[in-house]
């Protein structure tokens, strides 16, 4: 084929021109994200019961909901957080679950569990997590003056609501604007209560007088000659001014509303609101079409920007969590690692080879076979991400060893043949198998990466395959075109060799490969000794090290949540986060505070209770972001210390995917029996025990809220001879919740209540009098009983019904003690048993789920060598190699101080595939010269020498394509940094085991069989 491709060279070159031109028009319509489209196998149910406590949703709602949705198909874990008037139940799926027929199934036994859950109950919302959902970024506005009284904010949120939140989702990359911050407009009625009195009114007896006053009969079809009409009935009220000049009939006397009433119209009270920069807000969270591009969503909303703040310059709009930031800044650090490391493998081969023509011709193969690549990622489906493109520039390395292999092996001919054609022919054909053989292992142990399962492993999919790729493109180039153009270069005399290249004097490394080949060969027997202790050293360093389920990502901007753990209104909550937020503003770009509940549809993250607050913080920089941790620190010790708080990642596809939200270890702590209103007092004292029996070990206590219960006494009401439903009117009425009807105004409904003045209870409860069917005033302190008491503020449950969430702050190494502990603790009290959650046994099962790979790809790689060597022995001389290069990989994470995480362990995964291609191809040509009749020893020494040069530049080129990882940042750089430092940990030792290791083997294999 070889021959047949050299004596046809225009025919190869258009052919891979049309290729790359095919390539380049495929590049241009691949499209960009930060992450592949990975669909969350989740669901999230989400109740509401207005003014209901936590404990009767949980049992009278949230615990016959859990027991249905147990049912589901495919369901991994099922969670539930029940608070007051809310609650969410999170479904967790098997991954590879149709979450479509899941979101159906769902629906369907919710349904069914309808029948059994109180009448007046909105139906439960159903929501299906979509990496499509995650916002693109989010767009605060506020006044660029603080002007953020009620009346003017209500004005800014119809604003917003009617005429930016249209704008944007005009835009056709745009699927959704989700709002919160907003309040809405409500009219409010509050009676003159002496005039009330003199009227014989009540606040019953004027909401029906209201109610009528506003029915809607409906409407009736009439005719009328020869046409029909039709005729609507009834009254209705259309404004505020409809209501104050509402005629109403008392006693036969015509009064206005507004003659007893004093009617306004305000902000409706809310138990949330948006901050940013410290000034109240509202905020956009912009979600784009699933097949839209993420540059195209930002060039057509930066349009809209400009426009927006040219035509309203009075209003400023602040984009923030912007995640196509997040994703230039990644992509193009990986591009400049892509330019790098193509700059840095060029470089080497020009040193080695002293002659520009090889280089050259490498430096035609390389981008020939990315854009090739990119022709195949279009037809694969695959996009370009940090994922891909990541696997990109470790494919550099490994895509240029293709060509320095084959061009060193055709020069080795050139130089000892006189025909130049047939020098091409042989050392093409030659290095063939071996190169089919190498690329086979590189991508062997890739393939059970794939079946990794869960969501790690359709992430890395996109790496596997990129590789593979690339790989493919790139041995087809160096068989097809490189020889083709090999002989174009260096067979025309335009192409002269450049003298002085010959007199860069570089370390002899000829001389020094042949000190060590005689030391080792010379020293077996300290060799063999040197050789299981670095087994054993790697053994051990693989036990000792730390272990984490992600490498540290570099961050500056990051999401604290806090608990204040007090019954406090919203606007000293407000305050409070102001006091925090004072500390460390100089040290920040941006900081937007959501308090108490929110408004957004579908993040269910920031819907808090009116006592919690999450506050988004964008340092100046990653450095600054570590002031800002610790001012916030200082801050909460001194100044709330018993608030609870936790500093988490900031939202992005990323960290949704796969962030750490559990701790590390979770006690669940189950009571043994029903201990009814005294459950707290057993959980606070076996808490206490346990904080006691392990000091040292930081446990949280459950947060609880404390509650008012207003009781109405039956008795005194049969004696005061007073309506219960007129005593509730009049509470309603005083705590401004007597809603009588809604109006209609433009595209909303506006509450119509009755309300009160007075907002103290006690001064509510000393200045409220009720009048009985006698016309007897009681007051209303003599008929109700206040009580105090507390519970838990968030009852937590899943499959075994409810718990209470211990989290413990524990080191790997210590949890199998403290659970020992916890479980002998509880067992002296037998109040409650405990079960144990957490990340930790995630990354357990994650690490063993890897040795499995692992194990797997070593299988799979022995099958592949001994089908290319023929022979059962040999492959297990190159995998023996694996062995020893796993001490190289775990000392270089060590050393920069990285853990052994998801990426690592797949670094040391890849780097099986890559450290044994350079012993398979020095193990090939020595069988191919003691084929030729040499004597073993005289075979392996010749056959090291053969393949030293592309032994060393094969393996330099590949580290220096992974070097940038270790210099650049972002998160493209953070993720694959310590699946880098495996590899070149790996392959930096793995040269020398293929330079003397696998000599010794070899010699000792051949011996044996020779005596025998």
């Amino acid at each position: 084929m070889v021959d047949f491709l050299i004596k046809r060279p225009i025919a190869v070159s258009m052919s891979f021109l049309a290729l790359v031109i095919l390539g380049i028009i495929a590049t241009t319509k691949l499209p960009v994200s930060l992450l592949p489209d990975i669909p969350i196998p989740k669901i999230t149910v989400e109740v509401e019961k207005a003014n209901t406590s936590a404990r009767e949703i949980e049992d009278a709602i949230v615990k016959p909901l859990r027991q249905q949705l147990m049912q589901v198909s495919h369901l991994r874990n099922i969670k539930s957080e029940t608070r007051n008037s809310k609650a969410i139940i999170e479904l967790e799926f098997n991954y590879g679950t149709n979450i479509d027929y899941a979101f159906i199934e769902v629906n369907e036994k919710i349904d069914r569990a309808l029948q059994y859950l109180p009448r007046d109950l909105k139906r439960p919302k159903v929501i299906k997590a979509s990496a499509s959902d995650i916002p693109v970024f989010y767009l605060n506005i506020k006044y660029k003056k603080d002007n953020s009284s009620k009346s003017n904010f209500l004005e800014l949120s119809r604003f917003a609501s009617a005429v930016i939140r249209k704008r944007i989702e005009q835009l056709p990359e745009i699927a959704m604007v989700d709002m919160s911050g907003l309040v809405y407009p409500e009219i409010i009625l509050i009676p003159d209560e002496n005039k009330m009195k003199a009227l014989g009114l009540n606040t019953t007896e004027l909401a029906n007088i209201l109610k009528s006053s506003n029915l809607q009969i409906g409407s009736l079809v009439i005719r009328n000659g020869l046409y029909t009409y039709n005729m609507r009935l009834g009254k209705s009220l259309h404004n505020i001014e409809d209501i104050k000049n509402l005629p109403i009939n008392i006693h036969g006397r015509i009064f206005k509303l507004e003659d007893f009433c004093q009617i306004k119209e305000r902000a409706q009270r809310t138990e949330g609101m948006i901050l940013s920069d410290g000034q109240r807000a509202i905020s956009l969270a912009i979600i784009k079409q699933a097949d839209s591009k993420m540059q195209d969503v930002e060039k057509s909303l930066n349009k809209v920007i400009k426009r927006l703040e040219k035509d309203y310059p009075d209003i400023d709009f602040t984009v923030t969590r912007n995640q196509t930031k997040l994703l230039d800044y990644s992509i193009s650090n990986l591009g400049q690692s892509l330019a790098i490391s193509a700059v840095l493998a060029f470089l080497v081969m020009f040193l080695f080879l002293k002659d520009y023509r090889g280089p050259l011709l490498i430096g035609i193969s390389i981008p020939v076979s990315l854009i090739i690549t990119m022709l195949l990622f279009k037809a694969s489906g695959i996009s370009l991400n940090i994922i891909s493109l990541s696997g990109l520039v470790l494919g550099v390395g490994m895509m240029v060893d293709n060509s320095i292999i084959v061009i060193d092996n055709i020069t080795q001919y050139n130089e000892r043949l006189s025909n130049l054609d047939k020098a091409i022919v042989t050392g093409t054909n030659e290095v063939i198998t071996p190169l089919l053989s190498s690329m086979l292992t590189t991508c062997a142990v890739f393939i059970p990466l794939i079946f990794a399962g869960g969501i790690a492993g359709a992430l890395f999919y996109d790496q596997a395959m990129s590789i593979s790729i690339g790989l493919f493109v790139s041995f087809a180039v160096s068989i097809t075109l490189l020889p083709v153009y090999y002989r174009l270069f260096f067979n025309k005399k335009a192409f002269k060799e450049i003298k002085f290249l010959h007199k860069i004097n570089m370390l002899d490394y000829a001389r020094l490969y042949e000190k060590g080949y005689y030391l080792v060969m010379n020293n077996k027997k300290i060799a063999v000794l040197i050789f299981f202790i670095l087994v054993l050293a790697g053994l051990f360093m693989f036990k000792t090290i730390k272990k984490s389920r992600l490498p540290k990502i570099t961050k500056d901007e990051i999401m604290l949540y806090v608990d204040w753990n007090n019954n406090i209104d919203i606007d000293e909550n407000k305050q409070f986060c102001q006091t925090i937020t004072e500390k460390f503003k100089e040290h920040a770009t941006q900081i937007t505070t959501l308090i108490g509940r929110q408004q957004f549809m579908l993040d269910k993250e920031s819907d808090l209770s009116p006592t919690e607050s999450l506050i988004y913080i964008k340092a100046h920089s990653p450095k600054a972001l570590d002031s800002i941790i610790y001012l916030i620190k200082n801050t909460m010790q001194t100044n709330f210390p018993n608030a609870k708080y936790e500093i988490r990642d900031a939202d992005n596809i990323f960290n949704i995917l796969f962030g750490d939200k559990e701790a590390n270890l979770t006690a669940e702590l189950r009571p043994v029996k029903n201990y009814g209103s005294d459950e707290n007092k057993f959980l606070l004292k076996n808490i206490k025990l346990l904080k006691d029996s392990l000091p040292d070990i930081e446990i949280s206590t459950p947060a609880f809220t404390t509650y008012l219960s207003l009781e109405l006494d039956p008795e005194l009401l049969a004696l005061y001879k007073l309506n219960f439903s007129d005593v509730f009117s009049e509470l309603k009425q005083k705590f401004n919740s007597y809603k009588v009807f809604n109006i209609v105004e433009n595209d909303r409904f506006v509450p119509v209540i009755i309300g009160s003045s007075k907002l103290n209870l006690n001064q509510i409860l000393a200045s409220t009098f009720l009048t009985n069917t006698d016309s007897a005033i009681i007051p209303l302190s003599k008929i109700v009983r206040l009580n105090q008491g507390s519970d838990l503020k968030t009852i937590t449950g899943g499959e075994q019904g409810e718990y209470i969430p211990l989290n413990i702050q524990a080191k790997d190494a210590d949890v199998n003690k403290i659970m020992r502990k916890f479980k002998k603790i509880l067992r002296i009290r037998n109040d409650f048993e405990v079960d144990f959650s957490g990340t930790y046994f995630e990354k357990q099962k994650m690490i063993k789920s890897l040795i499995f790979i692992l194990l797997v790809s070593v299988l799979l790689l022995y099958f592949i060598l001994a089908a290319q060597f023929e022979s059962f022995s040999l492959p297990i001389i190159v995998l023996t190699e694996i062995v020893i290069d796993l001490f190289g990989a775990l000392l270089l994470l060590m050393l920069f101080g990285q853990t052994l995480n998801l990426m690592s362990m797949i670094g040391i995964v890849v780097m099986t595939g890559i450290v044994i291609n350079d012993s398979i191809l020095k193990i090939d040509t020595i069988n191919v010269l003691m084929k030729q009749g040499m004597e073993i020893t005289e075979a392996i020494k010749e056959g090291g020498h053969r393949r030293l040069k592309p032994i060393l530049m094969t393996s330099l080129t590949t580290i220096f394509s992974l070097l940038p990882f270790l210099f650049f940042s972002g998160l493209g750089a953070d993720l694959q940094r310590p699946l880098a430092l495996a590899i070149i940990g790996g392959l930096t030792l793995g040269t020398f085991v293929s330079l003397y290791y696998i000599p010794l083997f070899y010699y000792f294999l051949k011996r044996k069989k020779r005596d025998v």
